[in-house]
């Protein structure tokens, strides 16, 4: 895999560890600890990155680069990789430089450690490099909470920033993936996410911190949909789900960051990253109009999709997650192997596009009154506004009398 920063790095090396302890099936602690000294001849940040999940192979970090330019003076490229399966008698220690391809590049082998016949596993990456403490501690709090919308059981996560000279600067934060819910045991992934990203549509605004009380009284605030595509061929899944909420506009502290436009998240394999542009299309495509939708336009930002609509209420907002994997690992699928990378982005397309209609079916069948058609909406007026709000209700019976 390819970087053009340090941080994106980091947040992929998190990924990596996360990975690690959803495959263990045990209960795990995956830690972040990010230290910085500014008081020194020159102020670095160094980062560790720490799970109890299953050991790694040496193969995941040797097909880590970044692109031309892409490692700045503020870094010497060095990763430090301590891991142990659990039948290893000893705990492994690498170095490495990432300003090496992959093909030249030498792994170094340190001194090991006896285990002394304890049984676990675990790996630990560490870094260290220039850069801002802030911006770093906001990335990673950031994308740990992100994660945390896919609801694996049995992993807690430690997040812990200090400035070893600052006294009293120390921030640390724990987030529990296994909230107490009840899922259907055909479908635990879905259902997973479904109560995930309620809770993270139920925060305030959207800044990930805490739930807003004033916007969201109760769960009764959101209807949501919920939809799972599936190809045979591949064995690829697309899962996609959407919440439709009505918030009060006079608490200006609640505004979102994205305003009015439907921030679309998007998750491959158990991890969030950047939507891919045939998914892109697809949401392009999505007869929207059907559901009394109209798009006005769609952009990508910061990794994710935007869309913005044409006359919607504004006490109305609509929030979409998309998550692609694979019901058995690629790695073991021939299938998998033999795809054709243009076939591949067709096939995504596709399971997008079905995925988002399950939903939205998913919500029409659920909410009466709600993503009729324009043509549904003039035919039964009042079948198409018992549901909603008193703002939506006034801006439906404006619009049908112009």
């Amino acid at each position: 895999m390819e970087f053009s920063s340090v941080n994106t790095l980091c947040l992929d090396l998190i990924s990596s560890a996360f990975q690690r302890c959803r495959l263990s099936e045990q209960i795990c602690r995956l830690s972040v600890i990010i230290n910085r000294s500014s008081s020194s001849r020159h102020p670095s940040v160094q980062i560790s990155i720490s799970d109890t999940g299953i050991g790694s192979c040496l193969k995941e970090f040797q097909d880590l680069k970044f692109s031309r330019g892409g490692i700045a003076e503020n870094w010497d490229g060095m990763l430090r990789v301590n891991t142990t399966s659990i039948s290893d008698t000893e705990i492994y220690i690498y170095q490495f430089s990432l300003k090496e391809n992959g093909s030249s590049r030498r792994i170094n082998r340190l001194p090991s450690f006896q285990k002394n016949g304890a049984k676990f596993s675990g790996t630990e990456v560490s870094l260290s490099f220039a850069q801002s403490l802030d911006i770093l501690l906001a990335d990673v709090h950031r994308f740990l909470l992100k994660m945390l919308i896919l609801r694996i059981p049995n992993i807690a996560i430690q997040l812990v920033a200090e400035d070893c000279d600052v006294p009293g600067s120390r921030y640390e934060k724990v987030f529990l993936a296994n909230k107490p819910m009840q899922s259907p045991i055909l479908a635990p992934n879905l259902e997973h996410l479904k109560s995930g990203f309620e809770e993270y549509v139920l925060t305030h605004g959207n800044s990930l911190d805490s739930k807003c009380d004033s916007c969201f009284q109760s769960w009764e605030h959101l209807k949501v949909g919920s939809g799972r595509a599936c190809c045979t061929e591949t064995e690829l899944v697309m899962e996609a789900v959407i919440i439709i909420s009505d918030i009060s506009k006079d608490n200006t502290a609640c505004l979102r960051e994205r305003g009015d436009k439907t921030e679309v998240l998007y998750f491959k394999d158990f991890s969030p990253c950047t939507i891919p542009q045939s998914s892109m299309k697809a949401l392009k495509s999505v007869d929207w109009r059907r559901y009394g939708l109209n798009l006005a336009g769609i952009a990508q930002q910061d990794g994710c999709a935007l869309l913005e609509w044409e006359t919607l209420p504004t006490d109305t907002h609509i929030d979409i997650v998309l998550h692609s994997y694979y019901q058995q690992c690629p790695a073991f699928s021939e299938k998998a192997i033999m795809r054709a990378p243009r076939k591949d982005s067709q096939i995504d397309r596709n399971l997008v596009k079905r995925a988002i209609k399950l939903s939205l079916d998913d919500l029409k069948d659920k909410h009466a009154g709600v993503l009729l058609s324009a043509r549904a909406t003039k035919v039964n007026p009042h079948k198409s506004t018992t549901s909603l709000s008193p703002r939506t209700k006034a801006h439906i019976g404006m619009h049908m009398t112009n």
